[in-house]
């Protein structure tokens, strides 16, 4: 039986890679590393909460990952533990640095100490890329990397010490940059943001609905396909590599809020919150997956329509659970 550990495994990201491996590959062993007392738990594992074996443990403590490498002898590292709030990057820019950078350099450190060689995905963003040109959109993987917050600097170290550590200690690592994706459990994205404000004002728990820069352009691809892509990766792609992920599918922010709106069941009044602006932004993310398509043959399976109203009936049932209706 093949072995699987997945950082941030209660996370938004971890959860749902983590119900796609139990559901699709019954004979792989799921692991997960999560922080603090969210491990089994955790509402976002509820479902298979049996199915997994779980490891309390902060990357930030090395001696802690040591231990539980050790203890679950992975073939495959998914590494998706990260502060991921951009907004809060430019507030607390010390924690998301330090818990992003120094977590992986524990982790890959503990895998070179150790003297093993799972195969391990570091999980990057295009927000590496930063503000891009028009003349390099669609983006490929050979845009510059120009990082216009600090998570995504701490995003950039990440990614390039997946590089070093492949060239220096020849640890097989994949790298993949996944683009925009909607996730109805990671509430700070502005899809979710949006879908479950929509939620609220249907049942009468919120009288507006709050919003930053809407005119930003991004595709959105459906977390249940990102997280299959993942898994397809550490199948098919080639260790030192990187690779583009996301959708097809290019639309502005204020365009999705409007589809949203058009699906509600009442009116549903917005006005921009400064509070909500970040001080930079980026927009024209864009991917280009040719190299990541021809390597794998993989294509998303839901249709942006149908990610659209899954977001939405995920964030109706979530505020019916909290208001205890569910």
């Amino acid at each position: 039986m093949k072995r699987a550990l997945i950082t941030g495994i209660t996370g938004s990201g971890g959860s749902y890679l983590a119900e796609y491996i139990v559901n699709n590959h019954p004979g792989v062993e799921v692991n997960g590393i999560a922080r603090g007392n969210t491990t089994s738990t955790n509402n976002n594992l509820k479902s298979i909460e049996d199915k997994v074996n779980f490891y309390q443990c902060d990357l930030i403590d090395q001696g802690a990952i040591y231990r539980v490498l050790k203890e679950s002898d992975p073939d495959y590292i998914f590494h998706l533990a990260a502060d991921a709030d951009v907004r809060k990057s430019f507030y607390n820019p010390h924690s998301v640095m330090e818990n992003n950078i120094m977590g992986t350099l524990n982790l890959l450190e503990s895998v070179r100490n150790l003297e093993i060689k799972p195969l391990i995905q570091i999980c990057s963003t295009s927000e590496v890329y930063g503000q891009v040109n028009p003349k390099d959109v669609p983006i490929t993987e050979n845009c510059p990397i120009k990082p216009g917050n600090p998570y995504s600097i701490s995003k950039v170290a990440q990614d390039f010490m997946g590089d070093i550590w492949f060239k220096s200690f020849g640890i097989p690592i994949i790298r993949t940059r996944m683009f925009g994706y909607i996730n109805p459990r990671r509430k700070t994205l502005f899809a979710s943001s949006f879908a479950m404000q929509v939620a609220k004002i249907e049942q009468g728990k919120q009288e507006k609905l709050l919003h930053g820069n809407l005119d930003s352009i991004r595709t959105l691809l459906d977390v249940r396909d990102a997280m299959e892509s993942y898994w397809v990766a550490i199948e098919k792609c080639t260790p030192g590599e990187i690779y583009n992920i996301g959708s097809s599918k290019p639309v502005k922010i204020g365009e999705f809020l409007d589809i949203l709106k058009q699906k509600a069941k009442c009116e549903i009044p917005s006005e921009v919150d400064p509070n909500l602006l970040r001080p930079v932004d980026v927009t024209l993310q864009i991917p280009d997956m040719t190299k990541f398509t021809n390597a794998t043959g993989w294509n998303q399976k839901y249709s942006f329509e149908e990610s659209v109203d899954y977001l939405l009936n995920e964030c109706r049932n979530a505020v019916k659970k909290e208001n205890g209706f569910l």
